[in-house]
């Protein structure tokens, strides 16, 4: 189901803010972020490591690390402000209206309990539901997700499944209370690639039965070509870029996201792939103006002195690149790029979208 965007959010982040106390000072983390998730839709977060986007997702849970803080903005979920909640005020909120799946399916699980009875407390704990009735949805659970011979694997621990069966059970864990936000922090990251392509289709029945809203946090764009219905790139604090999935796979404006894009293999690549040069910046001291300008060969001079605002692309399309001004010198996007959308493009055409 896509999103409707007519409807009011049922999340909606305003200029979130999150700063940790570091031993070399203040790390500005999130800087200013704003999104909305719509009911139904698969927002995903995309950046590489350090960009800010678990920082963000873990705010919106209220799991920040003890140094961590929310300094500005608002977190919108049915008419109250979570950024200002206590964690007694998560209580009815985490686990069960709003779910996580971990990146690491081994440590998010505990070793010496057996895997029906960590489905169980799960109920337990977030329906109040007896235990006779929570084996039940327990074993149903396990089913829906695909686990083989559901009643022999309740009774067995995290270390007798395979990668894959472990994140099945974690998935299985965060729907059980039928949560209205699915937040899947890079889940498929520990997991091959046969795997990998599993949990995604799992991840996307469950969403297509449940109506739940996913907001999924990577790294790889090639995992979300298929996931998302819009997509959020994220670079040093901040969302560089919005809008649907096919914009930003058919139409990206920032240079961000065209070297996320290029340097994403796949099978028809010719071409050597692209490194982004250099290293995210130090978000102690973040530069001036575009944090993205030191690594990008397209970058005005203007970039390194005033950072962009959001230009208006679409209704759907934004990006926060001077290169977006109209008065702005005309910039094609990388050759690998142009390629690569030529080539998905025909193969649209092709087999039909």
């Amino acid at each position: 189901m896509e999103a409707n965007l007519n409807k009011e959010p049922i999340l909606k982040v305003n200029d979130l803010v999150v700063n940790f106390n570091a031993y070399a000072g203040t790390v500005q983390a999130v800087r200013g972020v704003s999104f909305e998730l719509y009911e139904g839709e698969t927002l995903a977060i995309v950046g590489e490591s350090g960009s800010g986007k678990s920082v963000t997702t873990k705010a919106v849970l209220g799991i920040l690390p003890k140094n961590g803080r929310i300094d500005g903005g608002e977190i919108w979920y049915h008419g109250e402000d979570m950024a200002k909640y206590t964690e007694k005020d998560f209580y009815n909120i985490r686990g069960k209206k709003i779910s996580l799946v971990f990146q690491d399916p081994l440590s998010a699980l505990n070793p010496i309990m057996k895997i029906g009875k960590q489905i169980m407390e799960a109920l337990i704990l977030s329906l109040k539901m007896p235990k006779a009735e929570a084996k039940a949805r327990a074993l149903e659970l396990m089913k829906a997700v695909g686990i083989p011979e559901a009643e022999v694997r309740f009774e067995q621990y995290p270390f007798q499944f395979s990668g894959g069966m472990r994140q099945r059970i974690v998935i299985a864990i965060a729907l059980a209370s039928d949560p209205e936000i699915l937040v899947c922090d890079e889940p498929t990251t520990a997991l091959d690639v046969t795997i990998q392509a599993q949990i995604l289709d799992l991840i996307n029945e469950m969403k297509a039965k449940s109506n739940v809203s996913v907001i999924f946090i990577t790294h790889d764009m090639g995992v979300v070509a298929n996931m998302a219905d819009r997509i959020c790139v994220m670079y040093a604090g901040r969302i560089v870029e919005v809008g649907t999935a096919d914009e930003i796979f058919y139409e990206p404006a920032h240079p961000y996201t065209w070297a996320l894009l290029s340097s994403m293999p796949d099978l028809d690549t010719k071409e050597k792939l692209f490194a982004i040069p250099g290293a995210p910046p130090n978000m102690i001291t973040p530069p001036q103006g575009d944090a993205f300008a030191p690594r990008n060969k397209y970058a005005l001079a203007l970039d390194f002195e005033e950072a962009p605002p959001y230009f208006k692309l679409s209704e759907t399309h934004y990006a926060a690149s001077w290169l977006c001004h109209p008065d702005a010198p005309k910039v094609e996007m990388p050759e690998i790029l142009k390629n690569r959308i030529k080539r998905m493009k025909e193969a649209e055409e092709k087999h039909g979208k």
